[in-house]
């Protein structure tokens, strides 16, 4: 019993962190119908970015003093880091495409996608980058039963941008301007909203909602790399498009439902088959329920 409990723990952290990458996906698409596979590289440049970040801290003698604080400074900026880069990314790579077919805009993807994992590699090159070590010691523990001071900064991290994301989205002016964008772009514009001020905000919160996740994968495995979004990235997809893709809480669940998979298949049935679950389930989905988990609710709370 111990041992179950103790991976519905690492299910809910794993969980967490693919439904902050899920969010990007869901949002862009709810927006502009296209699938960003440029997003991952948003969550790795976001562990990137934290580790130099975290790194210029520890040269200067301030994670000594106030280790907590360096983290949400590194957090704060690499969010912000990751934002502008997408915002940039959608008026160089997406905009000039929006009026093309969607198979140009998602080659266009692909081929960014492409961009920035290699420009990393040529940045930083292709080995692991470290993490600091510290932020998973402490914690609790009641008997067979471990959890660090990271899951539960983790598991804070993502209830609170989650709940911020959703007063956002449903409660303000900017998310009432995008779900209006979503709904019709051309309308909008004839209400003096802003259409490309709005899409290039969404893709600005969908990558520092990845880019906070970044920084909190490099700190739970300790390491990161150039390629470090590829299949995380893919996964979250797969929860995007299980929760019903251009849906926000369907993102969250989704997320939720693949982190307790790969978990408990790799922990019950082979840890080397753990990135198989996740694409496994993605066909299951589109096979048998297109439309996701709540794809019956997509036009009332896509964003």
């Amino acid at each position: 019993m111990e041992v179950f409990i103790q991976q519905c723990i690492n299910a809910l952290t794993l969980g967490g962190l693919y439904a902050l990458i899920a969010l990007g996906y869901t949002m862009v698409y709810g927006v502009i119908q296209l699938i960003n596979f440029a997003h991952g590289e948003f969550f790795a440049a976001g562990g990137y970015i934290g580790v130099l970040l975290l790194g210029v801290m520890t040269a200067m003698g301030l994670m000594e003093s106030a280790p907590w604080m360096c983290l949400g400074v590194s957090l704060l900026l690499t969010m912000l880091y990751c934002a502008f880069l997408a915002m940039g990314v959608e008026r160089i790579a997406y905009k000039p495409l929006r009026k093309q077919t969607r198979l140009a805009a998602l080659i266009s993807a692909l081929g960014m996608s492409i961009f920035l994992s290699n420009g990393m590699m040529l940045a930083r090159g292709p080995l692991d980058q470290p993490y600091p070590l510290e932020y998973s010691s402490g914690g609790f523990e009641f008997g067979l039963i471990t959890i660090n001071n990271l899951q539960i900064v983790i598991w804070v991290l993502t209830a609170v941008l989650l709940v911020a994301l959703n007063l956002l989205v449903f409660r303000s002016r900017i998310g009432m301007a995008m779900r209006a964008v979503a709904q019709d772009k051309v309308m909008s514009a004839l209400v003096a909203i802003n259409t490309n001020r709005i899409i290039a905000l969404t893709f600005a919160i969908g990558a520092g909602l990845a880019a906070a996740a970044g920084i909190m994968v490099g700190l739970y495995y300790g390491s990161v790399r150039y390629d470090m979004g590829f299949v995380p990235g893919i996964k979250a997809f797969a929860a995007a498009v299980l929760g019903g893709i251009g849906n926000i809480t369907g993102a969250m669940i989704g997320g939720l439902i693949i982190g307790a998979v790969e978990v408990f298949g790799a922990a019950y049935i082979s840890g080397e088959y753990k990135d198989v679950f996740a694409f496994i389930i993605l066909i299951a989905v589109l096979y048998f329920k297109p439309t996701g988990i709540m794809g019956e609710n997509i036009d009332d709370t896509r964003v």
